[in-house]
Parts: structure tokens; C-alpha cells; sequence
């Protein structure tokens, strides 16, 4: 049976360990429900931009762009977003093992696969797996990505399309959908194509462009997917910073389950001794009386 200081000892270990749980379960708390706010209040922006880019996907002079140009796939390019940090409960492993399950079907279609990572975990991770091109590797944004944080991560997926280095690019993220729920999701960006993923919620009839449609493409198209990644990546933070604030409050709880057992138990050890003790002055008196 354990001493009454090493019980002691445990006891002030876990209630250190609850104080550090509970402070980053709060931290993330406030995090998230900023996170939350600035993914939902874009997601509708991100919708008109992506119906936007149906509606140039359809017209016959997106032929001739190239990031609209589709092609027999050989070459697919991932853009992986995890965290810098762990304690975010399966965040990262979601996420990894969604982009190791693309892999697997890659290399049985023998499809070359390449990656750029946001984020310490993922690259980490993918620096360990043999034969695939770590493109880029970014660290995980903070919590309020600007355009210019996410322009070079633009511009390296579509360098890597327009060389034809590449002949796909998907985005692995986490989309937030509530507290307690997250979904990993793969999203096609390019090519730019998208009429076929999904149809545009608002319907266009006859349209003018000004000065003509090339120039416009040729504009807006790296516009519209960097609308795609910033709001990926926005969905991906909302989504941590909700893991790991539900996986901080678990810990907390089992850190006050676990004090709870070993108070009992120091109470128990402690009750063991005194027991003793009187038993052993009990057995002295006795022995002086004969």
C-alpha cells in the first residue's frame, strides 16, 4: 500500500496538471467561439465566390485558361491543414488518416502524390512516409488568416497546376459543424472546373462582361480559389480550437475523478495508520501492566 507522502505527492501532481486542463480548456473556449463566429459569417461568401466560379466554368473561353484545363490525373497535389500543437483530441489524426487513405488509393491507381502542410503536425507526419514529394511546409496561421498569409500558398498550388506538375489539387481540411461535431472533407480546387460538383445556388441569365471575359477570368479565378483556402483554413481553426477545448474539459474531468480516488485512498491509508498506532500504544499499555 502506498505511503501517505507519495499519496500526498500524486494528489498535488494532478491538481497541477487540472489547473494547466482547466486554463487551456477556457483559452480554447474563447478561441473558438471567435473562430466560430468568423468561419460561419464567411461561409456565405465562399458560397456566392464558389457559384461564381461554376458560372466561368461554363462559359467557352475558360477553355483556354489553364487552371481550368482538365487533364488524365498522374499527379496529385494535397494541401493538408493541420495544427502546430497537439491536446486537440483526433483533430490531427482525422485529418491524417483521411489523407493517408488518399494515398493508399493514389499509389493503387499509381497516381504520383504531392503535399504541401500547414501546420508542425502534418508535416511531421509527412516527412515520415516514403516515397512522396513534401512540396511546402507553412505553419499554422493564427487565428485570424490574412490574403497575404495565404498568397503563398496559393501561388504554390497554382505553380505546380499551371506547370503541369500536377494534374489535381485537394484540400484536406476539417469543416465545423458544431461543438461535438467535425467532418473531415476533401475539396477539389483544382482544376477549376466545379460545374459538376455542385450547382450554383444563385442562377445567372444572360451576362455582360466588362471589358470582356478573359480579362475577367484571368482576374478573378486565383481570387475565387483563394477564397476556397481561406475559408478551409477558417474551418479548420474553428474546428481545433472546439476539439481541443472538449478534450481539455475531458481531462479536467478525470483529473477531479482521479483526485477523488486518491483522496479516498490517502484517507484510507491514512485511517490504516492510525489504527495501527493506537493498536500498538493499546498493546504497549497491556504490556506494562503485566
Amino acid at each position: 500500500m502506498p505511503s501517505t507522502i507519495t499519496l500526498k505527492r500524486r494528489v498535488s501532481s494532478v491538481k497541477n496538471t487540472k489547473q494547466i486542463t482547466k486554463a487551456m480548456e477556457l483559452v480554447s473556449a474563447s478561441k473558438m467561439r471567435r473562430a466560430q463566429d468568423r468561419a460561419k459569417l464567411s461561409r456565405d461568401y465562399r458560397r456566392v465566390s464558389y457559384d461564381l466560379l461554376a458560372r466561368l466554368a461554363n462559359l467557352q473561353e475558360t477553355a483556354r485558361h489553364p487552371l481550368f484545363q482538365k487533364r488524365t490525373i498522374k499527379a496529385r497535389l494535397y494541401l493538408v491543414i493541420t495544427s502546430d500543437s497537439g491536446l486537440a483530441g483526433a483533430y490531427n489524426y482525422n485529418v491524417l488518416k483521411r489523407f493517408t487513405t488518399a494515398l493508399t488509393a493514389d499509389r493503387d491507381k499509381r497516381v504520383r502524390s504531392d503535399v504541401v502542410v500547414i501546420g508542425k503536425q502534418g508535416a511531421n507526419f509527412a516527412r515520415r512516409i516514403k516515397d512522396i514529394n513534401l512540396v511546402g511546409v507553412y505553419p499554422a496561421f493564427g487565428d485570424a488568416p490574412t490574403a497575404n498569409d495565404i498568397r503563398p500558398i496559393l501561388n504554390t498550388v497554382t505553380e505546380q497546376y499551371q506547370q503541369r506538375k500536377v494534374d489535381e489539387v485537394v484540400v484536406i481540411y476539417t469543416t465545423f459543424i458544431s461543438n461535438l461535431t467535425q467532418q473531415v472533407t476533401n475539396l477539389p480546387i483544382l482544376p477549376a472546373d466545379v460545374a459538376d460538383a455542385d450547382k450554383p445556388s444563385y442562377k445567372y441569365g444572360f451576362t455582360n462582361f466588362e471589358p470582356d471575359a478573359d480579362i475577367v477570368v484571368e482576374r478573378t479565378v486565383s481570387r475565387l480559389i483563394e477564397v476556397q483556402i481561406w475559408q478551409a483554413l477558417l474551418e479548420s481553426m474553428a474546428s481545433e480550437h472546439s476539439m481541443r477545448m472538449l478534450a481539455m474539459k475531458n481531462a479536467t474531468d478525470n483529473a477531479s475523478d482521479i483526485i477523488d480516488e486518491l483522496t479516498l485512498e490517502l484517507n484510507t491509508v491514512r485511517q490504516a495508520n492510525i489504527t495501527q498506532e493506537l493498536a500498538e500504544i493499546s498493546g504497549g499499555v497491556e504490556a506494562l501492566k503485566d
